[in-house]
């Protein structure tokens, strides 16, 4: 019985070996090119990226700086609250921690205005960075289209796993120049 399961797994791979050399032998007769871009130093040396992320500073602060306000509020609420609890009616005591309770989920919901998956400053930064984004992009795509690239590589990207890249093959300062930032 094993040596029936041996013989037939030995078959399958004897018969998908030369289908998998034959699909792959295409690929890698034909020449790719291939390039990278280190996007951190492009984005270092565009004016407008670091405007940008100076704007989303400083509204990012302003927001923080709202919403601690509340939760402070809230702190000093309670910690009222803790100092007062002994004097207070049943009643009170609700009224009191409902508008504690109030205090922090107004906290708790601006927070997610300004700084949640879809909040103000997502939208923020999606309006100054994307334009900025897409400028290099279509700059990225006009150089390997005109020298052929098929695949363009972020070398700064963490998910990009590149060991090695030759300088010989970094656009990087080729995008700058067509973006108007000529090795600054």
């Amino acid at each position: 019985m094993e040596r029936n399961k041996k013989a037939i797994r030995n078959r399958a791979l004897r018969s998908v070996l030369p289908l998998c050399l034959f699909i792959l032998l295409p690929l890698t007769a034909s020449a790719q090119k291939f390039a990278l871009i280190d996007m951190e130093y492009v984005l270092s040396n565009v004016p407008a990226y670091e405007r940008a992320n100076e704007q989303l500073n400083q509204v990012s602060k302003k927001w923080q700086a709202e919403v601690e306000a509340l939760n402070t509020e809230a702190g000093t609420m309670y910690k009222n609250y803790q100092n007062e609890v002994v004097f207070l009616s049943q009643e009170q005591k609700k009224k009191k921690q409902e508008a504690i309770m109030t205090k922090e989920k107004e906290a708790s919901d601006l927070k997610r205005k300004y700084f949640g998956p879809e909040g103000e400053l997502f939208k923020k930064r999606q309006s100054l960075i994307s334009p900025i984004q897409d400028e290099i992009y279509n700059a990225v795509k006009d150089i390997s289209e005109q020298r052929g690239y098929s695949l363009v590589v972020d070398r700064s990207s963490e998910s990009a796993g590149i060991i090695y890249g030759s300088p010989k093959i970094d656009i990087s300062n080729e995008v700058l120049q067509k973006l108007g930032y000529a090795n600054q």
